[in-house]
């Protein structure tokens, strides 16, 4: 497996947490929310659309965010989305699991680190 692919295979973990993480910032519509991952990851991660979808379909049927048709007047109508306050919940939860992962699996590699 390339080191891409395993960064990827982790972020993907995490994709919930990300996308709410975003939409926390303010409403938003699919490709914007696209383009908003990859800007934050400065260009090192690209979420793909199926990966979005099929993310904003189960966080809307969890309760975590809502969905809601825009009022554009020139081009297509887009579908946007926000997140609810059980999602900004589940948010705050996801963020305190990562950040306890993220120190035991710190104090693993540091202990193997230290070793060399």
């Amino acid at each position: 497996m390339s080191t891409r692919d395993a960064v990827s295979d982790l972020i993907r973990g995490n994709i919930d947490a990300i996308i709410l993480c975003t939409l926390s910032g303010g409403d938003s519509y699919g490709y914007e929310i696209l383009k908003e991952v990859a800007s934050t990851s400065q260009g090192a991660y690209e979420m793909k659309e199926p990966s979005l979808y099929t993310s904003l379909k189960r966080l809307e049927k969890q309760g975590f965010v809502q969905s809601y048709w825009g009022d554009e007047t020139q081009g297509a109508r887009r579908k946007y989305y926000r997140i609810t306050d059980t999602g900004a919940h589940e948010l705050d939860e996801a963020i305190e699991r990562w950040v306890r992962v993220r120190d035991i699996i710190d104090r693993l590699l540091k202990q193997k680190g230290e070793d060399r």
